[in-house]
């Protein structure tokens, strides 16, 4: 295999087959797409491993613990809260894996019908400072209401992700903007500004693929499942 460099990079997969007298035959393929594939199932699966193996360790260490050790209430109670915590974030885990596996399997048009954009925003806005728990200014700026005709629930999932996504990614006393408007050709305009570490350009082009993260341990610290922007991605495909 040898990488040929043209306009873009590509993977060459190259095959030398005896070919009547004396002859060989040259087989030149193109893997590139291939091996990207290859290498994205390879990372998932690693990834999907890890993200789940560590919440287990957690939560069986725990339960190792509380067999065989006589804990003190308190002791008890904090072990538990912990094992909870660890639970709750393989459950999101593997809902947000469903909830991918079920956008990118679909094939029939989303489940399109008209709702006011208005009450979906308060929504978000509420789900904001409930994960906030009063560590944020949550504002919200609707410039002109009106409705959108898609699927309720994928349209609730990719805003609430990266309404979401600047929660967790603000320092406490940042300030979360969550902002509506209508331009004059008809376009419905939805943005989330929020004043947080920020993402270098370098990462902008691979921030939708499955699990890459930024920054891997300031990530699982903030109960993210590296699988939100994908999700995002992949409802505004549909739509």
């Amino acid at each position: 295999v040898i990488v040929h460099q043209s306009r873009e990079p590509s993977l060459l997969s190259m095959q030398v087959v005896p070919f009547g007298d004396d002859e060989m035959l040259l087989l030149c393929r193109d893997v590139t797409q291939a091996e990207a594939l290859s290498r994205m199932r390879r990372d998932f699966i690693a990834n999907v491993s890890h993200e789940l193996k560590t919440p287990l360790t957690v939560v069986s260490g725990f339960v190792e613990t509380m067999q065989d050790i006589d804990l003190e209430p308190n002791q008890r109670k904090r072990y538990l809260g912990l094992m909870a915590e660890q639970t709750r974030n393989m459950q999101r885990l593997v809902d947000d894996l469903l909830a991918l596996s079920a956008l990118e399997s679909e094939h029939t048009p989303p489940d399109d019908s008209e709702f006011g954009v208005v009450p979906l925003l308060h929504e978000l806005c509420a789900d904001a400072k409930a994960l906030s728990k009063g560590d944020h200014e949550v504002q919200l700026d609707v410039g002109e209401a009106a409705n959108i005709t898609g699927d309720r629930g994928e349209i609730a999932s990719a805003f609430g992700n990266l309404v979401s996504n600047a929660v967790r990614y603000t320092t406490p006393g940042g300030t979360i903007r969550v902002a509506w408007r209508v331009e004059p050709d008809g376009t419905g305009v939805f943005a989330v500004t929020d004043t947080g570490i920020g993402i270098a350009p370098e990462h902008i082009p691979r921030l939708t693929e499955r699990f890459y993260r930024v920054d891997r341990g300031r990530s699982r610290n903030t109960g993210g499942t590296g699988l939100g922007l994908a999700i995002v991605k992949h409802v505004l495909i549909r739509h």
